[in-house]
């Protein structure tokens, strides 16, 4: 076969990319001088679409843009000028453009392969469902479009159904013989089962001796099963490659912050940008980088508290002691000895953490977990009583320990299943709310196959999905625990630890068919909730007549109805919850016992609101229930730390009953907020560190009293107590 027919039938597969097919096919080959000379060549056609095809290749996006428009604009109708226009834009970080030019080819001819592939990508960018949809659609429309083939491998692979990956990607080299993507996924299938791709590797880096991406894509996988070591590797390895992949350098990077190694990271994030690979997750996480300056660093031999400087004296007391706490009971609970500390870092700005964690703003979650690194937000992050952070920690630090058990290698379900039921094992306060989406869900048989379940955590298919898939595993890891025992949990564990699939570590596990354990499951879920299910309708309803005759002030009717109401649905505690209502109608009415029982039941069902928990602790005082008046405080302290109201409330009842360390505490962190009245916040940790016999810090802090208000005559009077 001659060199020149050779190069025809390899520029096929490129044929969409008309001028620069030619060239594009040596590239494939790895022969870089010759195809940099042919697109070079292509920048002085006459053909606008040719030049534009020229510029890119030359990574000359700016260049490329302008020949595109021009392109466009010469031949408006034609649909395959606007397709390649949107992949380049789409190449260069501007998805939501790329989507209006692959609309305007579809408007042209509804059928376009390319532009219904173009719509497919932008949709898997952000594991949208309808990226699948869209891709077999491409495929309808020209069977022989490989590139859909191979993203339809890649998304059943993030889905975690390593099966119909390979069975697409074998499909996509059955079209073509050079697929070196589908090469991609396989190498990456195998990477992820830990086995060596050495059959891919060869293959591909014969087409292509310098194909860097064979790596990348694996790391990619990698990252997505949360094994970010072994993806930082695979990261450098393809950079070894292929150095000029600046966008892998900045993957890397990114990973390489996600394991706290800040300064490696920084140095491959500048080599990115320098190179002109400046896209929002680069940027964000090097503006994120220079921003260290506003942290400090808590460290022993256990933790690294990585706190913003404004509220770590606040906060380091509480993360220490929870994260202590967490990481003990986990330990002996799951068998796992760590041989390292365990990195937490607390971010008051949600958008920074979002960077921190995914390299770009718009992240949902409220933690994530890097192997033995966890971010997460800071409670100042969101508005108080809108997430509460303790749990949030137990949370995150579940996944540390579990996944150090089975060396990062589990399903994102059982993982996140694990997860939430250990947080209401912890209190049943805390945990997955079951709100009114997921009784929606659980009625109309929405929850998905445990065998497809990591599905609802990548691509959902409908709004709020993913909050349904992380009850829906949460309570899958409690039917089991309830059923075969907890030590039934740790074998499955093992199972997954030993790279099996979920159908197989059910059969061995449990002795189940994953059918039946979703038959036994769902009977079980929906007969627990049946009162809910049953009554959903006319909890509804009820609440509308409650809220109703609130805002009326028809008291007593809230009164009379209000607990009927409640009961039909007692786990909704959000705003204007039937507690709330009935809680503010027994006050009205003088009744403060019933007002107090009403809160309490509200906190018990994992109420969060600090102005209720604040109004329960001071109905808690007022009747002389002082045990019952902490336990208020501290739930209202862990949704809302950082008011000075709780802490000085906190350790006046703490000193009253003589639980003097836990009051100095309180009293210290109080005088960390920097509190209006600063002196009265010196006086209170001077009495606190004279109850427990520390006269020189009493004295030292009731002069700082008296240096603020010198004429504070209880703080005159400790001084001269203090100095007999």
């Amino acid at each position: 076969m001659t060199a020149a027919f050779l190069l025809l039938a390899l520029a096929r597969p490129f044929a969409e990319a008309g001028p620069a097919a030619g060239c594009l096919a040596l590239a494939h080959r790895g022969q870089n001088i010759q195809a940099e000379n042919c697109f070079a060549r292509l920048t002085s056609a006459k053909d606008a679409w040719a030049r534009a095809e020229g510029w890119w290749g030359l990574r000359r996006y700016r260049e490329a843009n302008e020949e595109f428009r021009r392109a466009v604009a010469e031949r408006p109708r034609d649909p395959d000028r606007k397709v390649r226009w949107g992949r380049l834009l789409l190449e260069r970080f501007n998805p939501a453009e790329a989507a209006e030019l692959f609309q305007e080819a579809l408007q042209i001819r509804a059928d376009h392969a390319g532009a219904l592939l173009g719509m497919a990508l932008v949709a898997a960018h952000g594991f949208e469902q309808r990226a699948v949809e869209l891709a077999r659609r491409a495929l309808e429309a020209d069977p022989g479009c490989i590139e859909a083939r191979v993203l339809l491998a890649r998304m059943a692979l993030e889905d975690g159904d390593a099966e119909r990956a390979r069975a697409e990607a074998v499909e996509a080299l059955g079209l073509w013989q050079e697929a070196l993507d589908a090469m991609a996924v396989l190498a990456a299938a195998d990477w992820i089962a830990d086995r060596e791709p050495s059959l891919w590797v060869e293959r591909a880096l014969r087409i292509h001796p310098r194909y860097g991406r064979l790596y990348s894509e694996g790391a990619r996988f990698l990252v997505l099963n949360r094994r970010y070591g072994d993806a930082v590797q695979l990261y450098r390895k393809a950079l070894e490659l292929d150095p000029s992949l600046s966008g892998v350098r900045s993957e890397l990077g990114i990973n390489l912050m996600r394991l706290g190694r800040d300064e490696e990271a920084r140095r491959e994030l500048e080599r990115a940008y320098d190179e002109g690979h400046r896209d929002a997750p680069t940027v964000n996480a090097l503006r994120l980088l220079d921003g260290a300056k506003h942290f400090v660093i808590r460290q022993d031999a256990h933790l690294v508290l990585k706190l913003h400087r404004k509220e770590a004296a606040v906060l380091e007391p509480y993360a220490r002691e929870e994260a202590m706490r967490a990481l003990a009971a986990f330990q002996s609970k799951y068998r796992v000895r760590l041989d390292g500390p365990v990195r937490i870092e607390l971010y008051p700005d949600h958008e920074d953490f979002a960077v921190r964690t995914l390299g770009m703003p718009g992240l949902g979650a409220l933690g994530v977990t890097f192997e033995r690194a966890v971010a997460m937000d800071s409670p100042s992050a969101r508005k108080p009583g809108s997430f509460h952070w303790v749990s949030t920690l137990w949370h995150e630090l579940n996944h540390v320990i579990v996944l150090a058990r089975v060396n990062n290698r589990a399903p994102r379900w059982f993982v996140e299943g694990l997860a939430v039921w250990e947080e209401s094992q912890a209190s049943p306060e805390w945990g997955e709310r079951l709100t009114p989406e997921i009784l929606v869900a659980v009625r109309e048989r929405k929850l998905l196959p445990v065998a497809a379940l990591d599905r609802g955590f990548v691509r959902p298919s409908y709004p709020g999905q993913v909050a349904v898939s992380y009850y829906q595993a949460g309570k899958l890891c409690e039917f089991m625990a309830r059923e075969w025992g907890f030590q039934t949990l740790l074998r499955m564990l093992d199972a997954f630890g030993a790279r099996q699939q979920t159908p197989q570590a059910i059969r061995q596990t449990l002795g189940l068919a994953p059918e039946e354990l979703d038959a036994r499951f769902l009977s079980w879920l929906e007969q627990s909730l049946r009162a809910r299910l049953d009554g959903f309708a006319a909890w509804r309803e009820g609440m509308k007549r409650l809220t109703e005759a609130a805002r009326a002030g028809r008291h007593l009717e809230v009164v009379r109805e209000g607990p009927a109401v409640r009961d039909l649905y007692p786990e909704y505690v959000e705003a204007g919850s039937a507690y709330e209502l009935l809680a503010t109608a027994h006050l009205a009415l003088g009744d403060k016992a019933a007002a107090r029982g009403e809160l309490e039941r509200y906190a018990r069902a994992g109420g969060r609101d600090p102005s209720l928990l604040r109004q329960l602790a001071l109905l808690e005082q007022e009747a002389g229930r002082a045990a019952e008046a902490i336990g208020a405080l501290r739930r209202w302290l862990y949704v809302d730390p950082l008011n000075e109201e709780v802490h000085r409330r906190l350790g006046e009842l703490l000193l009253e009953q003589g639980q003097v360390e836990e009051a100095i505490r309180e009293f210290r962190v109080l005088l960390a907020l920097g509190p209006a009245d600063a002196a009265a916040a010196h006086y209170a940790l001077a009495r606190a560190c004279h109850a427990a016999g520390r006269i020189a810090e009493a004295k030292e802090h009731v002069l700082a009293a008296l240096e603020t208000a010198p004429g504070f005559r209880p703080a005159q009077k400790l001084l001269l107590e203090l100095n007999r």
